[in-house]
């Protein structure tokens, strides 16, 4: 009877506890409702999305014109990313497309680069469209469903400045340090640790292993003296779940995803009136600004009277390559990110006609000038569309 009286008064006093119906429960002050980040985004992405960033004229020339291998015929599905919807890029090649192909119809279902896979690997999507490269446990989840992988092929460059539109990647330093250029070799070691080895798709690579002797966490070790000589490496970026860390450590650890254990991870908030805190705008580049010893990787959006962009190269000793419209737009630069569609193909089978005459065009010189006209990603080069072109065959 005593134990039955004992947790009957405590159930009492934990409902005593809770608020009435209707009373708002108190906040933790260090988190946030991510509802309320949802709609500071989806104000952030509208105000953007009609605006044309770039005028700049590109040389399109080499890019091959568009003309049917075959007339087609059918519905095409596609899901993914919002921003090819909110642009409206996809509306525009989908019209453009039907003056050549009119017997071709299209469902669209354009919400998030999230749904873009898992809708190929449901049978409910024939392209799904992203912003991003796909990430290991959707790569998974697609070979488990298929035992192979989908066709990837890049249809335009990243954006240069334009957030949301999958702007190119900096590395960016306080403007009191001496340093100017970078090689990606010195940035795993700046950024990564070390190693047993890293994910080359599915497959688990251990020739990327490194050790901690390849670490750099003191200025001294990249060559500055003086007053630099003994500082710390302070590390600003984004947490780990955000998908610029999986970008970044592909291109800069080679597949790895070990971190230094220094680095300062931030993330989006909204504001009181609605709008949203961006991380690196708001947050850690300001930090960058007030922090002589401190380095960071995000956008050059974010570039702040303080700090400034480093030049980076692939190898030791250059060539260097500055972030720049123009170094981003022809491929020089080395973190410039791509803009991919997947689609599924079985091995031993041809594409399906209809998908490969819709990515021809979009390949196209008309698909990349209608890229440039919408002026927020960038149009491919025609070297880079020759490549993707090959992988339809």
């Amino acid at each position: 009877m005593a134990k039955i009286v004992t947790l009957g008064l405590l159930l009492v006093a934990v409902l005593e506890s809770r608020p009435a119906l209707g009373q708002s429960q108190p906040q933790n002050p260090n988190t946030q409702d991510p509802a309320e980040v949802q709609r500071a985004r989806q104000k952030f992405v509208k105000e953007r999305a009609e605006k044309k960033f770039y005028t700049k004229k590109f040389d399109l020339t080499g890019l091959p014109n568009y003309k049917p291998d075959q007339q087609v015929s059918g519905l095409i599905r596609q899901w993914g990313s919002n921003y090819f919807a909110d642009s409206p890029l996809a509306q525009v090649w989908e019209d453009g497309f039907r003056k050549f192909q009119p017997d071709v119809e299209f469902e669209d279902h354009l919400r998030t680069t999230e749904h873009a896979i898992p809708a190929l690997y449901t049978r409910v999507a024939d392209i799904g469209l992203m912003g991003r490269q796909i990430m290991w446990d959707e790569l998974l989840a697609y070979q488990r469903e298929f035992s192979a992988l989908p066709l990837e092929v890049t249809i335009c460059t990243s954006s240069y400045n334009v957030p949301g539109w999958t702007f190119a990647l900096g590395v960016f330093v306080n403007k009191a340090n001496p340093i100017s250029k970078l090689s990606m070799k010195q940035l795993d070691g700046i950024f990564g640790a070390e190693r047993t080895g890293g994910w080359k798709g599915l497959e688990w690579d251990q020739s990327i292993a490194r050790g901690p002797e390849s670490n750099i966490r003191i200025w001294g070790q990249l060559g500055l003296t003086g007053e630099w000589a003994d500082k710390l490496i302070h590390v600003y970026g984004y947490n780990l779940k955000f998908h610029f860390a999986d970008e970044f450590d592909k291109k800069v650890f080679n597949g790895a995803d070990k971190w230094t254990e220094s680095l300062r991870e931030y993330a989006n908030q909204a504001k009181p009136d609605g709008s949203g805190l961006l991380t690196a705008a708001e947050i850690f580049m300001p930090e960058l600004s007030k922090d002589p010893y401190g380095i960071a990787y995000t956008g050059i959006p974010y570039l702040t009277a303080q700090t400034k962009a480093v030049a980076l190269a692939v190898h030791d000793g250059g060539p260097y390559v500055e972030l720049s419209l123009e170094n981003v737009q022809n491929r020089a630069y080395p973190l410039i990110r791509d803009v991919y569609c997947y689609l599924n193909r079985q091995k031993g089978k041809p594409l399906d006609p209809k998908l490969k005459e819709f990515l021809r065009y979009i390949l196209s010189r008309e698909g990349q000038e209608a890229v440039e006209q919408d002026g927020k990603f960038l149009p491919l080069t025609a070297e880079a569309a020759r490549e993707q072109l090959k992988k339809l065959d």
